[in-house]
Order: C-alpha cells, then sequence, then structure tokens
C-alpha cells in the first residue's frame, strides 16, 4: 500500500514524495480513511509509528477542500518540544496547501505569537497553558473550528492536564470532530474520553503500552551511591554515539550533567527550569552530534522524535509503566534497532514489578561485578505454578535474589 491509495490531496502527496515517504504505517493506513470521512477518532499506537502524519494528512486535506478561515484545526500537545515537532510537519503540508500554521508554547514571549494569530492562520498548534493565555487576552477566537486533535491524549487528560482541557473545551464549538491520538489510553482515561468525542471509531495497532521488538531491554541491579560509576562503565564500554539518559529531578539531571562533562563526555542537559532557547539549542546539538548525550527529565519522554538515538538510559527508573514506554520509545524508531538500559536500586522493586507486569514478562538482569539483590515481584503468566508447588513459589518470589 502506498499514500496514493488513499484520497489525500494531491499536494500533500508532493510533499510527502519530496520527503521520500511513501509507504504507510499500519496507523496510518487505519486511521487515515476514517479521519477523512470526518468521524471522531481514538488511534492508540506505540510510540515512533507516525501517528502525526496519520491525523495531519487528513485533516489538512479536509480543510483544503472548503474555505480556509482562521482557526479551523486546533492540535493540543503536552510539551513545548512535542508542538514545535507536530508543528514542523503540519507547517509543511500546509505550506503546500496555502493554509498559514502558528505554534504557542510557553517559555518565550507572546509578541510573535499574537501577531501570526491576528493575521490569521487556519492551524494552531498549541500547548492548553499557553493557548488559555491567548484565549484570555482575546488573541484568538474558535467560532470557525472544525478539527481538534489531542496528541497523545493519556498525557493531555491525566489529572494535571483535565482542568485547562476542560476549560478550552467550553470554548469550542460543539460540532467539531475530535481526535485523539496516543501510545498507551488506560481504561479510566477512556471513561474521560466518551465525554469528549461523539460515536469515535476506535484503532489499536500492535501491541498496547508495550515497546517496538526492536528495542533490547536490560535491567543493571546497582546501589544509589554506585549509579554514576556504572554509567561511566557503560558509556566507555559501549561505545555510545548517541545517548538518552533519563533521570526523574531537574536538580540531579543538572548534576549528571557536569558529571559527564568532566569525564570527558559532551553532553547537554534539558529540562522544565531551562528556557525555551535554552531547550532549543539543547535539542538541535544533540540532533547535529555536537552533543553525544543527552541528559533528560521527563519532559523529552514524550514526542522527541530524533534518528539514531542508539540507547536510552534510565538513570532513575520512571514511577509508572506508561512513562518508561515513552522513555524508551525514544530508541528503534523507523525500524531500527536500540537498548534501552534500567538502574534499578533495591528500593525501586515495585517500580520494577509495575514495568514487568504491563510488559507482561521479566527483564533481563544484567550480569555485572557490581550487580545487587532486588526482590523479584512479579512472575509472568505463562510461569504460573502449579497448585501443588504454589506455596513452594510463593516464598521463593518472596525471597532476594540476584540474577545472574
Amino acid at each position: 500500500m502506498s499514500f496514493e491509495d488513499f484520497d489525500i490531496d494531491p499536494r500533500c502527496q508532493s510533499v510527502l514524495r519530496s520527503q521520500e515517504i511513501s509507504e504507510p504505517t499500519p496507523v496510518q493506513q487505519q486511521a487515515i480513511p476514517v479521519a477523512l470521512t470526518g468521524k471522531d477518532l481514538i488511534a492508540i499506537a506505540q510510540t515512533g509509528t507516525g501517528k502525526t502524519l496519520a491525523f495531519s494528512l487528513p485533516s489538512l486535506t479536509r480543510l483544503a477542500a472548503g474555505p480556509v478561515k482562521r482557526n479551523m484545526m486546533l492540535v493540543l500537545t503536552p510539551t513545548r518540544e512535542l508542538a514545535n515537532q507536530v508543528h514542523s510537519v503540519i507547517k509543511d503540508l500546509g505550506k503546500s496547501l496555502h493554509l498559514r500554521t502558528v505554534c504557542l508554547y510557553g517559555g518565550v514571549g507572546l509578541e510573535n505569537q499574537t501577531r501570526a494569530l491576528r493575521h490569521g492562520c487556519a492551524v494552531v498548534v498549541a500547548t492548553p497553558g499557553r493557548l488559555l493565555d491567548h484565549m484570555g487576552r482575546g488573541n484568538v477566537n474558535f467560532a470557525d473550528l472544525q478539527i481538534l486533535v489531542l496528541d497523545e491524549a493519556d498525557r493531555m487528560l491525566d489529572m494535571g492536564f483535565l482542568p485547562d482541557i476542560w476549560r478550552i473545551l467550553r470554548r469550542l464549538p460543539e460540532d467539531r470532530q475530535t481526535l485523539m491520538c496516543s501510545a498507551t489510553f488506560p481504561n479510566e482515561i477512556a471513561r474521560l474520553a466518551k465525554d469528549m468525542l461523539r460515536d469515535p471509531e476506535r484503532i489499536a495497532v500492535g501491541a498496547v503500552a508495550k515497546p517496538v521488538d526492536t528495542v533490547r531491554q536490560t535491567v543493571y541491579t546497582v546501589m544509589p551511591g554506585s549509579k554514576m560509576d556504572l554509567l561511566l562503565k557503560i558509556l566507555k564500554e559501549q561505545d555510545i554515539a548517541s545517548g538518552l539518559v533519563f533521570l526523574r529531578t531537574k536538580r540531579h539531571t543538572e548534576r549528571v550533567m557536569r558529571s559527564l562533562r568532566k569525564a570527558g563526555f559532551k553532553a547537554q542537559a534539558i529540562h522544565g527550569d531551562r528556557s525555551q532557547r535554552q531547550r532549543e539549542q539543547a535539542l538541535e546539538g544533540f540532533r547535529s552530534g555536537r552533543y553525544q548525550l543527552l541528559i533528560a527529565t521527563d519532559v523529552a519522554a514524550r514526542g522527541l522524535d530524533i534518528e539514531g538515538i542508539s540507547h536510552v538510559i534510565n538513570y532513575d527508573i520512571p514511577e509508572n509503566p506508561d512513562d518508561y514506554i515513552h522513555r524508551i520509545g525514544r530508541t528503534a524508531r523507523a525500524s531500527a534497532d536500540g537498548d534501552a538500559v534500567t538502574f534499578v536500586c533495591p528500593r525501586d522493586h515495585i517500580a520494577l514489578e509495575a514495568i514487568e507486569r504491563a510488559l507482561g514478562k521479566n527483564l533481563p538482569r544484567a550480569d555485572w561485578e557490581g550487580a545487587v539483590t532486588v526482590l523479584n515481584l512479579y512472575t509472568p503468566p505463562q510461569d504460573e505454578p502449579s497448585k501443588a508447588k504454589r506455596g513452594t513459589t510463593r516464598r521463593r518470589r518472596r525471597s532476594l535474589f540476584r540474577r545472574r
């Protein structure tokens, strides 16, 4: 199948050909025909499978078929980085259709964004907080809105974003098409979505909430004070050319970056306390190869699409399985191979169990000289014991182990 098999505007087809994009991914194959009909849609697929084109191509085709008005399409994203990334895709397609676009996010001044809105744009890509700021100032009106897209819907609808989303929705026309795209879609979030969509079509491509098969996942058990030594050991032994290192806090992110620079590595940090300009410079330096390592909090976990990331290292294990999926989804993109390494301390056994339960398997433990004992709480279903052996196995699962 090729994109020419879809009823997409020929000008969009030309853009795809110029970018040497010819074959749609599975989520694009299923989502594009539905979105072209104008139906509401929930699209669930693994990260890195092309969901941005899955909603952009049919939406822009529909907009170009009628009279062009202001603010006909709104795309909401959880982070500035994802907003910029989505906007770059839509901007190239929209330019061929003579549809102006604008990207609204915080961390920068309002002036240029306000000027673009007042000049008139057909498509608005925005983070919720900055959009509400512009709406409160009267800079944007969605009376002619036709299409609403919630990208990374699970994060957009969690309890942190939900109040802002409802404030925005109350000021949008009810007669619209709504598209939700995400790599994960828990049941509690699906219930919230029912109030926002009308008789939606739901598609799920591949294994939901699981990484692609080309990611090699490994656990290193380690004491907290030995993490930096282990990180340096892995970086030196595996000769990592492009690696993404995730931590939980901004303060530790800066500390690890400085330690890596002191050890001779070209590293840069990205987190919420850095200005938009600093974040953009860090990402551009990482893309271009000026920085070998990008040290990040979860601000970079979702939507970061950089080719050639060979390794994702969870210096701190994420607190929930969804964040783990999104973190390691930064490698092995576009059918490439990649490695995901997770440091697990004895106190992290509950977080590890949650991740392994979501994956439905135990992650392999690395055999290294500094390995420590970590409680094993999860047994995959296929390994469930018989009734005769259940008591013995339960005692074994409570024990500490060192997997060598």
